[in-house]
C-alpha cells in the first residue's frame, strides 16, 4: 500500500502545549492517519519538510462525549484521532510552526 505524505500527515496541531514543545524541546505535533506507523510518519516528515527526525511518539486519542451548552438533552461526540509527536535533531525546525506564539 503506497501512501503519499499527504495521506499520512493530516494537519499540524497548534495549541499552547505544542508551541511550548516546539520552542523548548524541538518537538512538533501532527494529526496523522489512523493507520500510520512510526516509520511512515518519520519518512513523511523527512520528505515533506527536509529535516532529520530523531524520534516519533504516537498517541491514539479516543472519542469523547459531551453535552451541548445550550440544551441539556443534546449529547455531542468528538471524533477520536491519532497524533504524532516528532522530535527533530537540534538546530532544525519546521517552518509551519514558526511565528506562532
Amino acid at each position: 500500500m503506497s501512501n503519499t505524505v499527504f495521506d499520512i500527515l493530516r494537519r499540524p496541531v497548534v495549541t499552547e502545549k505544542s508551541n511550548y514543545l516546539a520552542g523548548k524541546l524541538n518537538q512538533y505535533v501532527f494529526e496523522v492517519a489512523s493507520y500510520a506507523t512510526r516509520e511512515q510518519v518519520k519518512t513523511a516528515i523527512e520528505t515533506a519538510f527536509d529535516v532529520n527526525v530523531v524520534r516519533v511518539n504516537i498517541i491514539n486519542l479516543p472519542a469523547k462525549a459531551h453535552r451541548n451548552s445550550r440544551t441539556r438533552r443534546l449529547a455531542l461526540r468528538t471524533n477520536g484521532y491519532k497524533k504524532a509527536i516528532v522530535t527533530l535533531k537540534p538546530g532544525e525546525s519546521i517552518p509551519v510552526f514558526e511565528g506562532v506564539d
